[in-house]
């Protein structure tokens, strides 16, 4: 049977490997927004462990993946408006590197 600290390095895992992805990958817009993308996803493995291993009872067990539901939600409606915003930087500019936002600054 798998115990909630696996859950639990799995999610710390993953939320390293975005940071790491966050920090070292400074160029590229589409990394970056995987990287938080997949920041989301260790927070929500928190959540449905949280949800699962929960001593309260099976009353309060759903409330962790309900919310994993809204994250997700919020995600992908994230995901949707950032892929439409670098689809028209690059026919502005013809690039998607982040030095190439920076000039935008008004």
């Amino acid at each position: 049977m798998i115990a909630l600290s696996d859950y639990l390095l799995l999610a710390a895992v993953l939320f390293s490997i975005s940071v790491a992805g966050i920090f070292l990958n400074r160029k590229n817009v589409i990394v970056l927004l995987m990287a938080i993308e997949l920041m989301l996803l260790a927070v929500n493995i928190n959540f449905i462990a949280f949800s699962h291993f929960n001593p309260a009872g099976a009353e309060n067990t759903l409330a962790g993946q309900v919310f994993v539901f809204f994250i997700l939600t919020v995600a992908a409606a994230e995901a949707a408006i950032g892929l439409a915003i670098l689809v028209l930087l690059f026919r502005n500019r013809q690039s998607i590197d982040v030095e190439d936002i920076d000039s935008l600054k008004g």
